[in-house]
């Protein structure tokens, strides 16, 4: 149950065509890491502040119950408009890698 509850799905990250009046569509669209743009291979959620944290100058993330380090490359340096941190992982053979992420306000 808690592995489920990591990751909250933000509507505008989501393009299934619900959301397509969104004013944070264009802005999620155009995001992008070193790793290349953020909503081609992976859909974005957001993480709750207790599943991230920065130390050192690095991000990790917890998801699915493990801590995962954020490599430098895939941080977006631009301002955070949604507010919310944002991860965009992607599941393969070897795990979860984390195409994009994207720090928030802790609250």
């Amino acid at each position: 149950m808690a592995s489920t509850a990591v990751l909250v799905g933000v509507a505008a990250a989501r393009d299934d065509g619900r959301y397509a009046n969104s004013p944070l569509k264009s802005w999620f669209d155009s995001l992008r890491s070193g790793k290349g743009p953020c909503c081609s291979d992976a859909d974005g959620s957001a993480v709750a502040d207790v599943d991230w944290e920065s130390r050192d100058g690095h991000y990790r993330v917890r998801l699915e119950g493990q801590w995962i380090d954020v490599p430098d490359d895939a941080v977006i340096t631009e301002p955070n408009r949604a507010g919310r941190t944002m991860v965009w992982p992607i599941k393969g053979a070897y795990g979860i890698s984390i195409r994009c992420f994207l720090p928030g306000s802790m609250t």
